[in-house]
């Protein structure tokens, strides 16, 4: 992702904000046979306050990625939609996409069992809550054989990033009126409504009002 410094997400919180709300993330890595990527969710690490992020693969993707040995680029994906130039008014534009994505990169370690359990535990965890009944990981009928099955058949990992490219292109090179017109936009019921980046870009908008930009 080529980088422009207007666009530059460097702030740790908003990234910690942008990956704890934005788990399924891309898993990308250099093989011996080309690139090959897989999907999964992620967590922060609990446990740290940077950028460390724990996940899991199912085997056999660990060695189709070399888990552990080579460097992995885990690819952080929020709020994204198309932004029409006939938002700008009359003037001379192109359409364009606003985004804010993150990729962090670096070599992975690989976690003992008792890590791995405690990662699927937090995944179910996170995700089963906001269920009317949820069901946690080791709630019956789930048994401790059923579980540790269930562990064996996945590979788990922490990674700290060596090295962080993020972006947020917000419209952010638009008057604050324009990027006014563009959250109308895309928080009503047209073709190109996209409420979740409309919200993204009302709070990148009020946090500039805040610092007295234009």
């Amino acid at each position: 992702m080529r980088q422009n410094p207007s666009f530059a997400l460097t702030d740790i919180g908003e990234l910690r904000r942008l990956v704890d709300l934005n788990p399924w993330a891309s898993l990308v890595s250099h093989t011996d046979e080309g690139l090959v990527a897989s999907h999964y969710a992620v967590l922060l690490d609990d446990q740290r306050d940077d950028l460390t992020i724990v996940g899991h693969v199912g085997r056999p993707d660990d060695l189709i990625h070399g888990l552990g040995e080579r460097e992995l680029m885990v690819i952080v994906q929020g709020p994204h939609g198309y932004i029409s130039p006939g938002w700008y008014g009359d003037v001379p534009a192109v359409p364009t996409w606003n985004f804010v994505s993150a990729h962090l990169s670096g070599v992975p370690e690989l976690l003992s069992t008792a890590e791995n359990l405690a990662v699927l535990d937090r995944l179910v965890d996170r995700f089963e809550s906001r269920m009317p009944r949820p069901r946690p990981m080791w709630q019956a009928p789930n048994d401790e054989a059923f579980v540790e099955r269930l562990e064996r058949g996945t590979t788990g990992f922490r990674l700290t990033p060596s090295r962080v490219v993020a972006k947020r292109k917000l419209s952010q090179n638009r008057s604050s009126e324009v990027v006014e017109t563009i959250i109308a936009e895309l928080s009503g019921d047209g073709p190109a409504a996209q409420p979740a980046l409309a919200a993204e870009m009302r709070r990148a908008l009020d946090a500039r009002r805040m610092r007295g930009a234009p």
